[in-house]
């Protein structure tokens, strides 16, 4: 079975590979990277047309070498992926968060939200339920730092946001490059933290397994 799996930033496929390795090793993955459209995101600073006709073009692309589903890994492009889920309803389409949202939810209580990438907590909000209790940190510097190879400072950032996000009950981590920090974000919290990446392998493998 191939699972396609498109990328907007170089540094998703390690976390969503090892997610795979961990959770479900048994699917070909097949990894497709334009790290262009998070620069032209940040650059234009909203979604255009143009944007969702590439990933549209990604989501035929995918489907034409025989994907059985597509999961998207970057975060702040929801309504481009959801012409994607539009235009081939025969195959599991899944935008990067709506796995955790949903574990999220089912967890009960208010839900903090991290990113690094500032676009991402303009639109994921308005991907959870009306009744969810959000709370919302933008880790500054962060991205910067892995960028540049610093995983270690990285991680530290996103530990000192975490520690300063206390009105929550539970910690998203918005994009699969933040999974990283999910273990040293729990041990500093005490709070339950959910990523991207294993919430979107375990709902595939629901689906498809």
């Amino acid at each position: 079975m191939r699972i396609a799996l498109i990328h907007a930033l170089r540094h998703s496929p390690g976390p969503i590979a090892a997610a795979f390795a961990e959770l479900w090793p048994e699917p070909m993955l097949m990894n497709l990277l334009d790290d262009s459209l998070s620069a032209d995101l940040a650059r234009e600073g909203k979604l255009t047309p143009a944007m969702t006709a590439r990933f549209l073009a990604l989501g035929d692309y995918a489907v034409g070498t025989g994907a059985a589903a597509i999961l998207f890994t970057c975060s702040a492009f929801g309504p481009c992926i959801d012409a994607v889920k539009q235009a081939h309803p025969d195959i599991p389409v899944l935008k990067p968060n709506e796995a955790m949202i949903e574990e999220a939810m089912t967890l009960g209580g208010s839900i903090g939200l991290m990113a690094t990438f500032a676009p991402t907590l303009a639109s994921m909000p308005a991907e959870f339920p009306a009744d969810a209790s959000l709370r919302t940190a933008l880790i500054d510097g962060a991205l910067a730092a892995l960028d540049a190879g610093d995983g270690a400072r990285h991680d530290a950032l996103a530990v000192q946001a975490a520690r300063a996000l206390t009105d929550c009950d539970v910690i998203a981590l918005a994009q699969f490059s933040l999974a990283r920090a999910a273990e040293p974000i729990g041990r500093a919290t005490g709070r339950p933290v959910l990523t991207t990446p294993q919430s979107a392998v375990r709902k595939l493998r629901y689906l498809l397994a």
